[in-house]
């Protein structure tokens, strides 16, 4: 008896420990994946980020101001070189990141699984792209706009001397930014608003899988409201303009969230009527189903059925 107990137990740690070493081999490829991506962005580091000082020299050239950062320490120069390499290589990387996660977890999936999850795993780096660039493009110049503005020049517009006894006292605030922190700020502004972005996937994922509805995010919408309020306050300035523009575009993609977990639903109550599994009596007490008909224009007789 006993025996028999130990096969049993061997037997159903045999697939555990073959999925452990697949994950192992699986995890190996990509920190293989990602340091090739480090070392080839490391070696063009400088360009990439000149790059990314794009937002910070427009800014600047619009005031008449030559765009130069500095080290404050003298290692700052290899450790900005290090982060781009970061997240340079992250990104170089991610398909085939995303690749060997879909290869991994595809077997353990139905085919209906399969084909649900898949276009959430192509969309995530698509919106992930679409707000980071959203984050450089418009938000961060919008942002540096807002912080340069608390230089102090003289009336032609120059920066005031300290010594010239004709500007006594000479106080001169002129922006002399560390490498270093600019590349800390940009990163943030990117990936909060590439997460940020994520909202319709998520939420639709969530829809898909049965752990949200279209209805209940319809009632949390004024909680929606302060959260994306108090998220602004975080991930921007104290500008007023650039916390609209991240409310606006965060509550719009909140908003689309809910029209697509509202197809999800519709599409499955659908599926369960074409298979057979969707009796008449759920209709009265599905609010989802009634608006879905009465978009339609084909409302059913509810009172003939009851």
């Amino acid at each position: 008896m006993t025996r028999a107990a130990d096969d049993e137990i061997e037997d159903s740690a045999a697939p555990l420990i073959e999925h452990l070493a697949e994950l192992r081999t699986r995890l190996i490829k990509c920190v293989v994946a990602f340091m090739v991506g480090m070392i080839i962005c490391f070696t063009v580091a400088t360009p990439i980020f000149n790059f990314l000082t794009a937002p910070l020299c427009q800014v600047l050239a619009e005031r008449g101001q030559n765009c130069d950062l500095i080290f404050i320490k003298p290692q700052e120069g290899f450790f900005v070189a290090i982060k781009v390499s970061l997240l340079g290589g992250f990104m170089l990387s991610f398909p085939y990141l995303a690749n060997q996660m879909w290869r991994f977890v595809a077997p353990g999936l139905y085919k209906s699984e399969k084909g649900a999850f898949l276009p959430f795993l192509l969309a995530s780096p698509f919106m992930f792209i679409l707000g980071a660039s959203f984050a450089f493009y418009v938000v961060t110049p919008l942002a540096y706009d807002f912080f340069l503005g608390f230089q102090q020049f003289g009336t032609g517009g120059e920066a005031v001397p300290a010594g010239d006894p004709q500007n006594r006292p000479g106080l001169s605030v002129v922006f002399q930014g560390s490498a270093q922190e600019y590349l800390n700020l940009t990163i943030k502004f990117i990936v909060a608003f590439g997460l940020c972005f994520q909202l319709p996937v998520l939420l639709t994922l969530m829809g898909k899988a049965g752990l949200v509805g279209a209805e209940g995010l319809k009632t949390m919408r004024k909680y929606a409201v302060v959260g994306i309020l108090v998220l602004a306050a975080l991930v921007t300035p104290p500008d007023v303009i650039t916390q609209v523009i991240l409310f606006v575009v965060v509550y719009g993609l909140y908003e689309i969230s809910i029209f697509l977990v509202g197809r999800v639903e519709r599409k499955r109550i659908e599926q369960l009527k074409a298979e057979g599994a969707w009796f008449e009596d759920d209709d009265d007490d599905d609010p989802l189903l009634a608006e879905f008909e009465d978009e339609d224009g084909d409302p059913e007789d509810r009172e003939g059925r009851s």
